[in-house]
């Protein structure tokens, strides 16, 4: 279980969905399944090594700029995706470029 090949069903800047597709996978007691976020954004707009970004002191505050994902083992994938489409979820992977990557 340890050593095995993971498939990315999700992978978006999306929360909510993020959240339903890990109640959806933990109610149908899938195993294995490995979730989680990071942030995208490489530089923040007041330097490289900054944690307070300007942008989020607004009338809205905070911006949500994380992405989500969820892996499922490969043997598992495809029943996965089915369950999803199932519940109305799409399983989407944006391409999101080198955006959290150095």
């Amino acid at each position: 279980m340890w050593f095995t090949k993971r498939a990315t069903i999700f992978k978006r800047r999306d929360k909510i969905t993020w959240q339903k597709i890990k109640d959806i996978l933990k109610s149908e007691g899938f195993k294995g399944v490995k979730s989680g976020h990071y942030q995208a954004d490489s530089l923040f707009a007041c330097g490289c090594g900054a944690k307070l970004d300007p942008r989020n002191f607004g009338s809205n505050g905070y911006i949500d700029r994380d992405v989500y994902f969820v892996d499922v083992r490969q043997e598992d994938s495809e029943r996965a995706k089915n369950l999803l489409s199932e519940n109305g979820i799409e399983s989407v992977i944006d391409d999101l470029g080198n955006l959290g990557k150095v």
